[in-house]
């Protein structure tokens, strides 16, 4: 099986001043082109180094992409150590030449001398054309290995990546098919789960199955390889089916699903209507619900009741509960949610209540502590959480898991 290695190049990646998301991106698409990437390589804009990781990649892979350094500034270096790695010299192409010159007449400018060096490619490799800016790509080949050098610019990179670069993949590696996957699960931990899935997750197994964690959202990939794609999709879903009857009620999606997703497509289904009041959170819960699209079917209206004067005035809520219970209790929540439902007259509503932190916990009420209530024509489920981490975790945990308790009623 061909097999891809990323290296990415630019003095900002590993300063942590931009983030990498070219890597991702690659992998992602090389992966459902059945091209699984084995390594990533991250160096700076130094000639030297970014030879010695071409060096590494090829020794991991077949393929080789990399990404950034090919602009016209002296710091843009890729382009050399392409040609040093090659043993090549570089050589000026004068139809890329004119193509740049085109580029800046073409917006009424004068291309600047400096650009002239994007014009040079080692020689005996090709250009790749870069229909949105100046710097075009390099493809190469050494030792049966398939190189490529494309922009760091993201939009530059992906159209060049889909237009010239995925064509020769195809024909580098047409004999392997691989079909990934992707089950959503939510209501228990990464390592729970494992152990209900036993050797389903042992490594060197095909398909293979890899699990990843995001504020309790755990994603399982089943990556099936075989000769052809029917073999490899057949392996795939009969895994699917195998951990869809492993897990149940965890699971509630597939592919890049969200929880906020899943529950509105729901209620739309349903024809329900939903509201929710937030305290801990603020806001959170209904900025997933409304970060998607068309949410206006089933979602009503949401209130942030961050004091104790606005749960009461808002939301009805009680002063003596709050009084001989605290903000932060079961009985505050449940009133919130039932309040929150009484006046936006929906079908369901959800509150939240709890202490975010850093700070404001007590040994009896610690940081992470939170109450999520359900309010709906069949009653009202109110539930306890302890969750860790800073606050920004705990707020999107939370949110996740009032989702998930939303989806659970929705289901029954």
């Amino acid at each position: 099986m061909k097999k891809t290695s990323i290296v990415s190049i630019g003095n900002e990646l590993i300063s942590g001043q931009t983030l990498d998301t070219n890597a991702a991106y690659l992998s992602q698409n090389l992966l459902f082109l059945g091209i699984p990437t084995v390594s990533f390589h991250t160096v700076g804009d130094e000639s030297s180094a970014i030879v010695r990781a071409l060096d590494l990649a090829t020794a991991d892979a077949d393929i080789v992409i990399a990404t950034g350094g090919l602009g016209p500034t002296d710091d843009d270096l890729t382009r050399q150590a392409f040609a040093d790695f090659l043993e090549a010299g570089l050589v000026l192409h004068e139809d890329l030449l004119h193509q740049i010159a085109e580029f800046f007449s073409h917006r009424q400018l004068q291309m600047p001398l400096i650009n002239r060096i994007q014009a040079y490619i080692p020689l005996g490799s090709d250009a790749i054309a870069n229909t949105l800016g100046t710097a075009p790509g390099i493809m190469a080949r050494k030792q049966g290995k398939l190189l490529f050098a494309l922009p760091g610019v993201p939009s530059e990179m992906k159209q060049m990546f889909q237009e010239s670069v995925i064509p020769q993949l195809h024909q580098f590696a047409m004999k392997q098919a691989v079909v990934v996957k992707k089950l959503k699960c939510f209501g228990a931990g990464e390592s729970a789960i494992a152990d209900m899935l036993g050797l389903m997750m042992q490594r060197g197994r095909n398909p293979l199955v890899n699990c990843t964690v995001d504020f309790g959202v755990v994603t399982f990939s089943i990556v099936a390889s075989a000769d052809n794609f029917a073999a490899a999709e057949e392996m795939a879903q009969q895994d699917e089916r195998t951990l869809r009857d492993i897990l149940g009620n965890l699971v509630y999606g597939t592919g890049e699903q969200t929880l906020a997703q899943v529950v509105g497509e729901e209620l739309a289904r349903q024809g329900k209507t939903l509201a929710v009041a937030e305290s801990c959170t603020g806001g959170t819960l209904a900025k997933l619900l409304t970060d998607v699209p068309g949410a206006s079917k089933y979602f009503t209206s949401g209130w942030v009741t961050y004091n104790n004067h606005a749960k009461i005035t808002q939301l009805g809520v009680d002063a003596g509960l709050i009084q001989k219970h605290g903000a932060v209790s079961e009985q505050v929540a449940e009133a919130m949610s039932r309040g929150a439902r009484a006046n936006a007259q929906t079908d369901f509503a959800v509150a939240i209540t709890g202490i975010a932190g850093p700070t404001g916990g007590t040994e009896q009420k610690p940081v992470g502590l939170v109450y999520i209530s359900v309010d709906y024509n069949r009653g009202t489920d109110t539930q306890r959480f302890i969750f860790s981490h800073d606050r920004a975790f705990i707020r999107l945990r939370t949110a996740q898991t009032a989702l998930n308790m939303l989806r659970l009623k929705l289901r029954v």
